[in-house]
């Protein structure tokens, strides 16, 4: 899609309506839009300009008339073409600060708003790139930005997993492709220990870089212990626990497919002492009757998707909370997380504590935490940081 600021179409801000929007955040309501005939006539995706009710320019910005956010900016500077060099100049930008994060190729490469790209999340495997697409904008302009990815990072393959449920929001069909050359399963490496990940088959980008500090952390905490690692997937926290000297590790989740690669990741990395169950993880927890662990790890889904999940959403933070903290040892410490984001920080913190509760145990929190610093959170987006975790230790 060509794009020339001269000819693009301008969609005016209602009058009174341009503050939030000047002083930095990413995103324009619909009702803060004139939305006129024109406006609504522009097919979704349309790169316009922005400006306010007086006439002064805010920026360029892809445009979709149907959702809630309706405008998402690309640039504040309104000339700025939006072309292949444009997607390659925020690639190399978000790649040197990666490469001053970690010193391998495996990472968070792209995060949407924050690394001023909206609507984009990349993933690297070294020469893979796992991209999920999620705005009509970038939809219309993918071959500008797979062009940018082939000139920055000359990956062997980019997986689009084009399936996120956001896109129906955008009024975008799902999809998955590849382009270029992928045998799966792919290698994977994090805080010194090997995985496998399955970017076409498995869940998201086939793997979750975003629990990689707090997988460091529990690890720290392993040595001689007996670990549950609950919802393991494809063992993340289960072998870092595991290498880092745990005795034993029973690993739970209900996908073969996910625990088949986290099987494979033990004999990468030698661990022998990683026991792998598929097993619905509530009803595994309420089998194991007064077994006790040193370490319970419960990393799950997202269980609330939508606002109207809120309730039952956090009625399950809770249940999980009791259930994984009676299962606690004295002494022992619970991780656990939530990754939805339409769960804010002082609900799940409140679920976890009425959870401890109804278990009768008691403890410290030794650590709030969020994702990994290649998840970088936009100033204006609060609501970004999505994952939400807790590591406590209990009487």
């Amino acid at each position: 899609m060509s794009d020339d600021p001269k000819t693009r179409p301008v969609v005016t801000l209602l009058a009174g309506h341009h503050k939030r929007a000047q002083q930095g955040h990413p995103w324009v309501y619909s009702n803060e839009i004139a939305m006129n005939a024109a406006a609504k006539a522009l097919p979704p995706g349309t790169l316009v300009t922005l400006q306010a009710a007086s006439g002064e320019t805010l920026g360029v910005a892809m445009f979709n008339p149907r959702p809630l956010v309706s405008a998402r900016f690309l640039d504040r500077d309104a000339s700025r073409v939006i072309d292949t060099e444009f997607f390659a100049a925020r690639l190399n930008t978000a790649l040197r600060l990666r490469e001053r994060l970690y010193d391998r190729p495996f990472y968070r490469l792209i995060h949407a708003e924050a690394d001023g790209l909206p609507g984009i999340v990349v993933d690297r495997f070294d020469d893979v790139l796992v991209a999920e697409i999620n705005t009509a904008g970038i939809d219309r302009m993918e071959s500008e930005f797979l062009a940018a990815c082939q000139e920055v990072l000359r990956p062997r393959a980019i997986v689009l997993r084009n399936d996120s449920a956001s896109r129906a929001l955008e009024g975008l069909p799902t999809e998955q492709r590849v382009v270029g050359d992928l045998s799966v399963p792919i290698a994977v490496e994090e805080n010194g220990a090997r995985f496998v990940a399955d970017p076409v088959g498995g869940q998201k980008t086939g793997w979750f870089y975003d629990q990689r500090d707090n997988r460091r952390v529990v690890a720290a905490l392993a040595r001689g212990m007996r670990v549950l690692d609950l919802f393991c997937f494809t063992g993340g926290f289960a072998i870092a626990a595991a290498g880092a000297g745990a005795r034993e590790v029973v690993a739970v989740d209900r996908s073969e497919p996910a625990l088949a690669l986290a099987r494979q990741a033990a004999e990468l990395n030698g661990v022998t002492s990683c026991r792998f169950e598929r097993a619905e993880v509530f009803e595994k927890l309420e089998s194991l009757a007064a077994e006790q662990f040193d370490i319970v790890i419960a990393d799950p889904p997202a269980f609330v998707k939508s606002r109207k999940d809120l309730g039952a959403g956090l009625r399950g933070y809770r249940k999980l909370a009791r259930l994984a903290a009676a299962r606690v040892a004295p002494g022992g410490f619970l991780f656990i997380a939530s990754c939805s984001h339409n769960v804010e920080a002082g609900d799940f913190a409140d679920s976890v504590r009425r959870g401890l509760h109804d278990a009768g145990r008691n403890g410290r929190i030794l650590l709030t935490s969020g994702a990994a610093a290649d998840h970088p959170v936009h100033p204006f987006l609060p609501e970004s940081a999505y994952l939400k975790a807790q590591l406590l230790a209990l009487d």
